[in-house]
């Protein structure tokens, strides 16, 4: 199977005079030339237009582009390369319409001062620490958990999670001991939450490694200043650490 450069451009919605530059500047030849001067590509042409498109959409220049074809020795890897661009790039469309859909949500709401709070990403500001201590996909994989959800599932979880952060402070004011039944309950109470977070070990039942995080989370909320604002001060992300690295010791 073979289209004349009529048809290849029409398909590609380009014109027949961009392929005839390619075939200049030694990007694409056509697969043959008829005697009557007409030019022929086949399957193998295509997929290599489909290439030097893609790369042009994500703003490379023809150089740049040429040295990418020439360095290529496998065809297959090419077209692997390909897909993975394509996909990267369905992500960051669907992020943006998530994006979008959300800020429409808030305007209908009246939620247009706290738009960049209810836009935030879940683990945003953590980003490395999160790649570095589990890894991107944990990362990927939450934060496009917590962009899918709605304006409205997004304020409750926000809010259920200012109910913990309360009930911790809550417990350090009490005086209660780190291992105490009430403590060791906000304990559990906090490693379901964490379950409920796309991405981490406790959500996927991974148990060592999820000791491994509920432990390396209580050195975080101490060793981290940003915590100890969030429990109220040193003392009471040092309680939480305790009860959190008890619980992980003792009950999971």
């Amino acid at each position: 199977m073979e289209w004349t450069i009529q048809e290849l451009a029409t398909r590609a919605g380009i014109t027949s005079r961009t392929l005839r530059h390619y075939d200049r500047v030694g990007l694409l030849a056509p697969s043959r030339v008829g005697a009557n001067g007409y030019r022929y590509y086949d399957p193998g042409a295509v997929a290599r237009l489909q290439r030097i498109l893609l790369m042009r959409r994500l703003g490379m220049g023809l150089p740049a582009i040429a040295k990418v074809l020439a360095d290529e020795v496998d065809r297959c890897d090419g077209l692997r390369a390909h897909i993975a661009a394509l996909e990267e790039e369905r992500e960051r469309i669907e992020r943006q319409i998530r994006s979008g859909r959300h800020t429409l949500e808030a305007l209908q709401a009246g939620a247009e001062p706290q738009l960049d709070v209810m836009l935030a990403g879940f683990n945003d500001g953590y980003r490395d620490e999160v790649i570095s201590r589990w890894g991107e996909r944990a990362f990927q994989v939450s934060n496009d958990w917590w962009h899918g959800k709605s304006l409205d599932q997004q304020r409750a979880w926000k809010q259920a999670t200012e109910d913990l952060v309360a009930a911790w402070v809550a417990a350090v004011k009490a005086g209660v001991s780190p291992t105490s039944e009430h403590t060791q309950s906000l304990a559990a109470r906090h490693v379901q939450w964490l379950s409920q977070i796309p991405g981490t070990p406790t959500a996927e039942g991974d148990r060592e490694r999820s000791i491994e995080m509920v432990k390396g989370l209580g050195d975080m909320y101490v060793d981290d200043p940003r915590f100890a604002g969030m429990y109220d001060d040193a003392a009471g992300a040092t309680f939480v650490r305790d009860a959190l690295q008890a619980y992980a010791r003792t009950r999971m």
